[in-house]
């Protein structure tokens, strides 16, 4: 990736917005802001140019969450190369974010251009091999 589109992905987007999210059997609004044009064009463009993509808080070289950590560690131990987005070096992007994939929480695993799920789907498709698979198809593309 550029580092033009690399900061064009952190552009900071000032709009207001919110989803729900269920917790624990309650529903909670998650505050957001919604996705500015130029933001989502960014954040498409590189979850296409990229056929694995981990949206978390952190980097892979230094994770700043144990579910983070976890998918990171999943995603080393397979040899997948992935590229990372640290959500935390930008508030716009983090809560554009969560509109984006209609997922509330971090990380996001990206594959083959389409959210795939956070650290516990990532974790139980690791443990049934639909995570390989879904991998191995997308490498093929």
């Amino acid at each position: 990736m550029s580092t033009a589109r690399a900061a064009m992905v952190c552009a900071p987007v000032r709009a207001r917005g919110g989803v729900r999210a269920r917790a624990r059997g309650a529903v909670r609004r998650v505050t957001t802001r919604a996705m500015g044009p130029e933001l989502r064009e960014s954040v498409d463009a590189f979850v296409r140019e990229n056929k694995v993509v981990l949206f978390m808080k952190g980097t892979k070289a230094a994770p700043r969450c144990g579910f983070s950590n976890t998918c990171v560690q999943i995603l080393q131990n397979m040899n997948v190369p992935f590229a990372d987005v640290d959500i935390l070096a930008n508030e716009d992007l983090r809560q554009g974010m969560k509109e984006y994939s209609s997922w509330p929480t971090f990380p996001q695993l990206y594959i083959g251009g389409e959210f795939f799920g956070g650290c516990d789907i990532t974790v139980e498709a690791f443990k049934d091999g639909s995570l390989k698979e879904e991998l191995e198809r997308a490498m093929m593309e």
